[in-house]
This record gives structure tokens, C-alpha cells and sequence, in this order.
């Protein structure tokens, strides 16, 4: 009998890179697709998936408790994994409460319905912001499971009280939890306010890219594939109440990062164009995935000098797709975030 594995945020970024390593790698899964379809998300992302017999899709919000509820009772879930939040840090800042609302309290709807219904296991997809930054001229420093929550924004808060809230659910509720925290992710269907996307696109267009200050503040980054290999491990053989870091010890500034954009498009470095920095902006963020690798013996397999390339050829490739998701709203809301600075 197949188990049913219900993926919230399926139609985003990371979500449907899951989604198609389960169909991929898990026949033996049914896959049960949740997604409100907000800006950052594409429901033609999933035109693959829809072909597949084992693949179902709901629009739904994870606020809406009556919503999701139905949902449950319908498919009987027996893992849930929750990527489903805002994300974007600079959008937390001009408006807090959406993120507050999303990550906090449909966490919260997420984990009521896995109590009502009964779940082998409930995922919650953090972040390393909870932990804040560290200096740049500190290498030796990273992140590890019991760095102390320190967060900088109102959407790493956001994502930290959902952690928080997910530990409380396994300590009061015995709800089995397991939580991630992975550093920067690139590659596939990543919505173009992201540094990588925004900088390709810009470039193939030949359009300023706008870089924050200096450009100095320095990313972990990791594949997407692994990081969804590593969440599926940590579903499958990771101990329940435990937190896992996952990162990719490919450390590199915003600005090297933009420079090989531009080299790998033939493109000129003066299209850069540095904007006023973002407010509160963290320095450094760097993971220890010590943990992960010894219980569960995961490390990541793409090199960022293989995975940027492999990045900006899907998105040369697929610039159907990128045209899709940059029309409207989107270039509303990127002049207001660059247009004056």
C-alpha cells in the first residue's frame, strides 16, 4: 500500500524540486501537492508532475484551517513536510504581518490537522537566518543545532517561532517533529527577487543588476537537489524531535556571485549597479552540517562551480517560464524595492 506524502508549498522554489525527487525517487509515495499559488508561486511548475498517477494538487492556504482540515480527512496523510512561508526578507520588512500570519500561524493549522489525523511524521523546513549572521572576518565560525536564536528580521522570526512552535508540539503534544535549517538554496523554478534568478534574468536583458552596498555580505549556498535529498534522508532515518542543519560549505560574497553570473553570459561588470543596503542586513551565514553527515551520512554532491552553471542554463532554457513569473505584479514590486536607490 502506498504511503501519501502531502507537500505544502509544492508549486514554490524548493517545494517543487521536492516534489519531482519524490516522483522521481519514491514510487512508492503518493504525492499530495498544497499551495495557495501566491506571487512566488507557478502552478505550470508543476505541469510534469500532473501527468503522474501519483500526483495530486490542491490550491489551498495552510491559514485556512477549514481548508486544510477537509484536505486531511480526504487524502489521510502519513507524512507531511511543510515549505510552505513567506520568504523573502526585504518583503517581511515593508510588510510584517503576512509573514507572521503564513509561517507562524499556518504552521501552527499544519500541525493541529497531523494531531487530528494522526501522522508518522511532520517536517518543518527552517532556515539558518534563525541564528542570525556572523562577523565576515570570523571563517572559523559557523552555524551549528544549538547556536543560540538570534534572529535580524521580521521573516526570520517568523520562521524561528514556527520552529519553536514545532518542538513544542513534539514536547506537549508528542507530535513527531523533525525541523531543517538549510542555508542558501539555488537552482530550478526560484521565483526572480532571489539574488541568482534576478541577476540572470537582468543580465539576459541587459538591465542594471542591483547589488546591495558592496556587495560583501557572504552566503552559504547549496544546490537544491541536495537540499531535498538531505530533507528525505532526514524523513526516512532522521530521529524525531531533533533539529538538523543542512549546508553546503560553498561560501561565496553577493558580489562573486554576481561577477560569474556576468562571465558565464559573456555579459560587462558594468551592469552592476550598488543600491542602498537592505536594513539590518546579515553579514555572514555559514553551516556546520557535522550532524547530518555523522547520523545520516549526507553531504552535498554539487560543487557551486557545477551547480551555478547547471542554474543558468535551466534558466536560459526556460526563459518561457521566467517571462511568466516576472509579467504584473512582480515589476511593480521590483521598481518600489530598486527603482529609487
Amino acid at each position: 500500500m502506498k504511503k501519501t506524502i502531502l507537500v505544502t508549498g509544492g508549486a514554490g522554489f524548493i517545494g517543487s524540486n521536492f516534489v519531482y525527487l519524490l516522483l522521481d525517487k519514491r514510487p512508492e509515495y503518493r504525492v499530495v501537492c498544497v499551495d495557495a499559488l501566491t506571487y512566488a508561486a507557478n502552478i505550470h511548475t508543476l505541469n510534469k508532475a500532473m501527468e503522474s498517477p501519483n500526483f495530486v494538487f490542491y490550491k489551498e492556504d495552510i491559514r485556512n484551517r477549514e481548508g486544510i482540515f477537509k484536505i486531511f480527512e480526504i487524502e489521510k496523510p502519513d507524512i507531511v513536510v511543510n515549505f510552505a512561508a513567506e520568504s523573502h526578507v526585504d518583503r517581511s520588512i515593508e510588510n510584517p504581518g503576512i509573514f507572521l500570519e503564513t509561517n507562524i500561524l499556518g504552521t501552527q493549522v499544519m500541525m493541529d490537522a497531523c494531531r487530528k489525523y494522526g501522522v508518522e511524521r511532520f517536517h518543518q523546513v527552517g532556515t539558518d537566518e534563525v541564528y542570525g549572521d556572523l562577523p565576515i572576518d570570523r571563517p572559523d565560525l559557523f552555524f551549528h543545532e544549538d547556536t543560540p536564536i538570534h534572529t535580524s528580521s521580521p521573516y526570520s522570526t517568523s520562521k524561528a517561532a514556527a520552529d519553536l512552535l514545532a518542538l513544542a508540539y513534539y514536547r506537549t503534544y508528542g507530535l513527531p517533529v523533525t525541523i531543517s535549517r538549510c542555508s542558501n538554496n539555488y537552482g530550478p523554478y526560484q521565483f526572480p527577487e532571489k539574488l541568482i534568478p534576478l541577476m540572470i534574468n537582468n543580465a539576459r536583458h541587459d538591465k542594471k543588476l542591483p547589488v546591495y552596498g558592496e556587495g560583501l555580505n557572504v552566503r552559504d549556498w547549496l544546490y537544491v537537489e541536495d537540499h531535498c535529498e538531505a530533507i528525505l534522508l532526514i524523513l526516512e532515518n532522521g530521529r524525531v524531535g531533533e533539529v538538523y542543519n543542512i549546508g553546503g560549505h560553498n561560501e561565496k560574497a553577493n558580489i562573486e556571485i554576481v561577477k560569474i553570473i556576468l562571465s558565464e553570459l559573456g555579459k560587462p561588470e558594468s551592469l552592476i549597479t550598488y543600491v542602498t543596503d537592505r536594513k539590518g542586513h546579515d553579514q555572514r551565514y555559514a553551516i556546520d552540517p557535522s550532524k547530518i553527515h555523522a547520523e545520516l551520512g549526507w553531504l552535498p554532491k554539487t560543487m557551486f562551480k557545477d551547480g551555478i552553471k547547471l542554474t543558468i542554463k535551466w534558466y536560459l532554457e526556460h526563459t518561457d517560464w521566467m517571462d511568466e513569473v516576472t509579467s504584473g505584479a512582480y515589476l511593480e514590486y521590483y521598481d518600489k524595492m530598486y527603482g529609487n536607490r
